[in-house]
């Protein structure tokens, strides 16, 4: 590494951060500390201009985390807003075969640009790139309100989805010039907090605005606080320390990366249901993305600056890291989708009670990821709290899968122990890989982070969804929807299913504990106790 990024890199991490005065002696030891695990990639000096600024105030802080509050949320309630208005919406329209893409569209843009955004991001600098993301999610906002029929409102959600793609990576590395890797952890549990609420909030104001106002108001409602959150953010993100590389984007990687992922997830999406996984078709589609793949990675080892460097995603913390937070985040999402199958089946509850029931796997995780943040700012070995946590929710998937059936106040207890456990791994692994690679590059491990957990999450989706049609016969159609109460299929089969699929939650916890555990554990940059808060000075 040169010497001209060797001291800035090393001038970035050691600023002085609000609210901490360290002494010389303290700054020399931590400078030390840092300059010894500097990564060792090379960067040309005249490409990579670090530039440092003037310290951020508290009130400064807390602004442009209220604003990347704001404009997470937007990103996060588009993902789940939309689905009590889908019956509204097929009706106007009078199509209700292609309701699903109206969802599926976003889902899969959103995955697709994620690594995109995150690289461009370490190139034109966060700032263009979140007014970028921003304006394409406004703009099929505007769309998907103005639509005139389902084709186009299609389109304009994947328009809308390349936006909502962008937002969170671009947020997350947004944090990481704002706080230290040590203080970082706990902001993540905000952030958190913001998906729960989304998720829980996003279909109870569809269904509102559906019914009482205009379908088209979910979308509308989308410019004015979208609007708010880059007033609130761009003048503060102008006194950011920039660490953006200018340099040649390799949009050939960037195009085979997009499309082999799409074609992927269209196989998760339609494999063993729309189509059978041994039709054509989708053989062809696995053909096609495995194709694509292998290009994609030809194409990065002879490529001087590749989209997404290879040697990035290797050593002893990023491939661990991102391999626990992805097989957390599926364990997650699977049984998030197909919970409220079983709990209308074996319990008897209404699709709005098996809604409220899912509280406990989605909501109880902030509390596993706000301790696990909270500890990171204090504990020298900070992993152990996520090791902790994945094997205690391994072993309540295991006790799930020999108990059940419990009663219903049971099984929501264990699975409120299996989320707090598993949301210790998400603050873990993202501040580790965001630890562990040059500062002008955490943009890419950020965005590849979520494009690979993303990835993850709809694998996880659809062999869930395959082992219970296996349990249960491929006579009937599983995709993730609520079932009605009248479903013809027996409680006591719908329970023998399901311990296959708590066994399967269970494996992939015990997967996420062992990645932890071969992960390295780097000491953190920063203060040893986090001094800014959201609330107080």
């Amino acid at each position: 590494m040169n010497k001209i990024e060797r001291q800035s890199r090393s001038a970035a991490d050691d600023q002085v951060l609000p609210g901490e005065i360290p002494s010389d002696a303290v700054l020399s030891d931590e400078l030390a500390q840092e300059l010894s695990r500097i990564p060792t990639e090379v960067i040309e000096p005249g490409d990579a201009p670090l530039l440092v600024k003037a310290p951020l105030t508290p009130a400064e802080v807390r602004t442009i985390l209220m604003s990347l509050l704001l404009t997470m949320f937007l990103a996060a309630l588009d993902q789940t807003i939309v689905a009590t208005a889908l019956p509204t919406i097929g009706r106007q329209f009078a199509d209700v075969n292609n309701l699903s893409w109206v969802i599926t569209a976003y889902l899969l843009a959103s995955t697709a640009v994620a690594p995109v955004f995150g690289t461009l991001s370490d190139i034109y600098g966060r700032r263009a790139m979140i007014i970028t993301a921003m304006a394409l999610f406004m703009v099929g906002s505007i769309m998907c309100a103005l639509a005139p029929n389902m084709i186009v409102l299609i389109i304009a959600r994947a328009l809308q989805g390349l936006g909502g793609g962008g937002i969170l990576p671009i947020v997350q590395v947004v944090i990481s010039d704002v706080v230290s890797p040590r203080e970082r952890g706990q902001y993540q549990a905000y952030f958190s907090g913001v998906w729960v609420a989304a998720g829980i909030g996003g279909p109870i104001i569809g269904g509102l605005f559906a019914e009482h106002l205009h379908w088209s108001m979910i979308f509308w409602i989308n410019i004015p606080l979208g609007v708010g959150s880059l007033a609130l953010l761009l003048p503060k993100m102008k006194k950011l320390p920039v660490f953006h590389r200018r340099r040649k984007v390799d949009w050939l990687g960037g195009v085979l990366l997009m499309a082999s992922a799409v074609v992927f997830m269209l196989v998760l999406t339609w494999g063993g249901t729309k189509f059978s996984w041994a039709s054509p078709t989708i053989v062809a589609m696995i053909g096609a993305a495995a194709v694509m793949a292998f290009a994609f990675i030809w194409h990065a080892i002879h490529h001087d600056e590749p989209f997404l460097p290879l040697p990035l995603m290797s050593g002893s913390v990023v491939p661990f890291a991102m391999a626990a937070g992805g097989c957390a985040m599926g364990a997650m999402l699977g049984l998030t989708v197909h919970m409220p199958l079983y709990y209308e089946v074996v319990y008897g509850l209404t699709a709005g009670e098996a809604g409220v029931a899912l509280i406990p796997i989605a909501a109880v995780s902030v509390g596993g990821a706000a301790f696990a943040g909270h500890m990171m700012t204090k504990a020298k070995h900070y992993k152990r709290v996520a090791i902790a946590g994945t094997a205690m929710s391994a072993l309540m998937g295991l006790l799930l899968a020999l108990m059940t059936p419990l009663p219903l106040w049971a099984l929501l207890t264990m699975l409120g122990l299996f989320s707090i456990g598993l949301g210790t791994v998400f603050p873990v692994s993202l501040v580790s890989i965001q630890n562990a690679v040059p500062r002008p590059q955490i943009g890419t491990a950020t965005g590849a982070m979520n494009f690979f957990r993303a990835l993850m999450a709809s694998f996880t989706v659809a062999a869930f969804t395959t082992i219970l049609l296996m349990a249960l016969g491929t006579d009937i159609s599983i995709s993730g929807e609520h079932a009605a109460s009248t479903h013809p299929i027996a409680a006591s089969d719908m329970v023998s299913a399901f311990r296959y699929v708590f066994e399967a939650a269970a494996a992939l916890l015990a997967l996420s504990t062992l990645f932890l555990l071969l992960m390295e554990e780097r000491p953190l940059a920063g203060p040893a106790k986090a001094k800014p808060s959201l609330v107080s000075e």
